[in-house]
């Protein structure tokens, strides 16, 4: 997958078949619109192009309102990562700016989609809007198709279960502990990626030595307080793993700071791992509390939770 930062330099791409969104999660839904476009490329002796923006638009346009609080299942490289391994053959990453909302649907199609890529292709997901204000869509695309000289497709809505899924419904899953709903909707494992540092004294105290997980994105969705099972993938080397997610409250002044500790715990490893990037793949939670202020309690729990992981298929 070849990645571009804007539409300048993107040189020759045959027979461009396009889409466009966010993709965060890079989901269920979003994997069937990679796959159709994908499809699309090799029928026409093309090649597929996925548009994404950087900052998401309303972190943008509503900094202090929508934008404020918003999380996203992955950080930009982990998303890059996952679409890595999609067969897509291009990734371009717009800067979105205030200027850059400005642009109409129309200008967009016909300055980029047309003028800077030569689209032949555009595939869109179900109610997908594009545009200033939004104003863009499956039907504007369809009647603008024979002006450009481009086709045009719409994918349904995809489900498991009758739940529609899409990028809400896996952050509220996740929100609410729920990883192995959220993996089901995503069809992979929800994944951290961040660089390993000094573990807290807490959890060594009791047995069970950790290292920190460094949070690359402030916007990163981070699960609630609980142990989780997951894996570890460092330096192409897997390792069952458990994960402690609490809450550090400090006050100075008398002024509470609350911020969220991540941990990693190598079940039955002694060794040393040095500053190499973890991948860390979430399978379940196992206890959806921490109790760092017993430590009996605090070693029970993590016993129980080495146990469970021992008893997991991974």
């Amino acid at each position: 997958m070849q990645i571009h930062y804007g539409f300048e330099n993107l040189g020759d791409i045959k027979n461009p078949v396009v889409t466009t969104g966010s993709f965060d999660g890079v989901h269920l839904g979003h994997k069937v619109i990679i796959n159709r476009i994908n499809e699309i490329a090799r029928s026409i002796g093309g090649e597929s192009v996925l548009i994404t923006f950087y900052p998401h638009p309303r972190k943008v346009l509503y900094p202090e309102t929508a934008g404020k609080n918003l999380l996203f299942i992955l950080s930009q490289r982990e998303k890059i990562e996952l679409l890595s391994k999609t067969g897509l053959d291009h990734l371009i990453i717009v800067k979105f700016t205030l200027e850059f909302s400005g642009i109409s649907s129309i200008q967009f199609i016909r300055d980029f989609l047309i003028s800077k890529l030569n689209a032949r292709y555009i595939v869109v997901g179900f109610n997908h809007h594009f545009g200033h204000n939004r104003e863009g869509d499956y039907d504007e695309l369809r009647k603008l198709s024979s002006q450009y000289n481009f086709m045009v497709e719409e994918i349904p809505e995809q489900d498991i279960q009758q739940e529609i899924v899409s990028s809400t419904t896996i952050r509220k899953a996740l929100l609410e502990g729920k990883i192995q709903r959220a993996n089901a909707y995503l069809d992979h494992y929800y994944m951290i990626i961040g660089a390993l540092g000094k573990g807290s004294h807490v959890f060594k105290e009791v047995g069970f030595p950790t290292l920190s997980v460094q949070i690359e994105e402030s916007g990163k969705l981070i699960p609630p307080d609980g142990i989780y099972a997951v894996s570890l993938n460092w330096n192409n080397t897997s390792y069952r793993a458990m994960v402690i997610i609490w809450s550090i409250n400090d006050s100075i002044d008398l002024n509470p700071i609350i911020s969220r500790g991540v941990e990693l715990h190598i079940v039955n490893f002694d060794g040393v791992l040095h500053s190499n990037d973890a991948y860390i793949y979430f399978h379940k939670q196992l206890d959806d509390k921490v109790d760092i202020t017993n430590g009996r309690v605090l070693f029970q729990q993590l016993s129980d939770a080495n146990r469970k992981i021992d008893e997991l298929i991974y």
